[in-house]
């Protein structure tokens, strides 16, 4: 089993900043991806950046060049770090970790982007 834990995201100005945290543990060492999804209302829920165990990293083209997807793995937390908000950023998002068996998600934090 793995839990994940999300912290971070809220209100912000169009061309601010926020970092999401997702807390992870339990069956850690079984985890092969690491991800962020997001869900605007009405929408289908979209990946936003990815990280495998190997370190590299996969962007969603409506976010590459403004939002950073990181690990620590001394405390087991992986961030997404969003630069350059946009009001088109506005959604639930929400931590995804996968291993071979199934897929786990977080709790969801809403950012909103507006003025």
């Amino acid at each position: 089993q793995v839990q994940l834990v999300q912290s971070g995201g809220g209100l912000v100005q169009p061309g601010g900043s926020l970092r999401l945290s997702c807390a992870v543990s339990g069956s850690i060492l079984s985890i092969n991806v690491m991800a962020w999804y997001r869900q605007a209302p009405g929408k289908q829920r979209e990946l936003v950046a990815a990280i495998i165990s190997a370190g590299s990293t996969n962007y969603a083209n409506s976010v590459k060049g403004r939002f950073t997807i990181s690990r620590d793995n001394a405390k087991n937390t992986v961030y997404l770090q969003m630069n350059s908000l946009k009001p088109e950023d506005t959604a639930v998002y929400y931590c995804n970790a996968r291993n071979a068996v199934r897929s786990y998600w977080g709790q969801g934090t809403q950012v909103t982007v507006s003025s």
